[in-house]
């Protein structure tokens, strides 16, 4: 083999996408010392996905005193790539590890993400990735849209910035003052979920509990979601009731859509534009790829069928390295995957199975390199 590409999704509570390069490419270079190895560790929008496209791709990491998830001072980050692409998780500075056991969806901000967002378009980035996952918030980004310029009014004209507790009493959405150089970027969202911005699939009932919201907050929430949209769809003549991920990232994906004009994408999709994945293609021999669990989750387009799908019109082999597979997967194969294997050597315990995670994936990698090198 003269040259691989590694591509794998992080296996979830076990292995950082980053790690698993790192020992797919040590067993491969113990069978292959020329071949020529491009690791290409897979961000999932949330935390580490800022890491993940600097390992990939290299590029800066920038450091900013940006307002938190209660709007307390302190030290987020992005990262910079090609020169002039931001990649901002939102969890930075308004994700869940960041709030503890202090959960309350109904007062958090992602103010800070727009000051990331304004931070980056000053330092030259013509191109924002913004990653939605692992939100404390459920604001529908009105937070971040504040600090980018966007004025929100109650009833009596007062400018105020919402919160998820607060969106019901936004009367008028002011969007004249936003800042030039951000209306000018071109915004991609990292999105993985299809979930509306309310409603009984949307973002206060399915994610709202996960952030600390009870059976009436979590109504509380839903209503002022309904609100916020019956007020974007009367000030700015935008109907945000049936996009799809509009309910990411406590209604992000819909703010992000509205305010900034943002597309939002599947996470692997925007990795493998960013990175420039069909050009890394030529002259690859094999693609190795992977996530923690294939299943019927997988097949809606994910990290392991993304790839395939690119991977397929050039006709260069894919193969999956798992950690388990709960479904039927035959229909991998017609989307493009050659193989499919998994790490998995004995029935025991997630928390046995954690243990010896590194273990298994590499000697599950050393039986590939000797059918290989065969």
């Amino acid at each position: 083999m003269k040259k691989v590409l590694l591509i794998p999704d992080s296996f979830k509570g076990t292995m950082s996408s980053s790690r698993i390069c790192e020992i797919m490419a040590d067993s491969i270079r113990s069978f292959f010392t020329e071949t020529q190895i491009v690791s290409v560790p897979v961000a999932d929008g949330g935390e580490g996905s800022v890491d993940a496209f600097l390992s990939a791709m290299g590029g800066e990491r920038v450091e900013v005193t940006v307002k938190g998830p209660y709007f307390e001072d302190m030290t987020g980050f992005y990262g910079i790539v090609n020169g002039d692409t931001a990649i901002i998780e939102m969890a930075a500075c308004a994700g869940l590890p960041l709030v503890g056991e202090n959960r309350h969806a109904e007062q958090t901000t992602t103010y800070g993400v727009g000051q990331l967002m304004l931070h980056a378009v000053r330092r030259g980035c013509k191109k924002l990735v913004i990653g939605l996952g692992g939100s404390a918030t459920n604001d529908a980004g009105t937070g971040a849209a504040a600090a980018a310029g966007v004025k929100f009014l109650d009833r009596d004209g007062k400018a105020f910035i919402p919160t998820g507790g607060t969106l019901e009493n936004i009367c008028t959405i002011d969007v004249s003052g936003i800042d030039p150089q951000i209306r000018s970027a071109a915004i991609t969202a990292m999105c993985d979920i299809d979930n509306p911005l309310y409603g009984e699939n949307g973002a206060a009932y399915i994610f709202g509990p996960q952030k600390g919201a009870g059976p009436e907050m979590v109504k509380i929430l839903d209503r002022n979601l309904r609100a916020f949209s019956e007020t974007v769809k009367n000030s700015m003549g935008i109907d945000l009731s049936g996009l799809e991920g509009g309910g990411a990232a406590g209604g992000m994906g819909a703010g992000m859509c509205c305010f900034f004009g943002a597309k939002l994408q599947m996470g692997i999709e925007t990795v493998l534009d960013t990175v420039g994945f069909d050009d890394l293609l030529d002259g690859t021999d094999v693609v190795f790829t992977g996530e923690g669990r294939l299943d019927s989750q997988s097949l809606r387009g994910k990290v392991v069928i993304g790839i395939a799908r690119h991977t397929k019109p050039k006709k260069v082999p894919l193969i999956a390295v798992v950690g388990c597979i709960e479904d039927p997967i035959d229909s991998v194969y017609n989307e493009g995957v050659t193989a499919v294997f998994t790490t998995s050597r004995a029935i025991i315990p997630f928390e046995q199975v954690k243990l010896r995670c590194e273990d298994d994936l590499r000697r599950t990698m050393d039986n590939l390199m000797h059918l290989f090198q065969a």
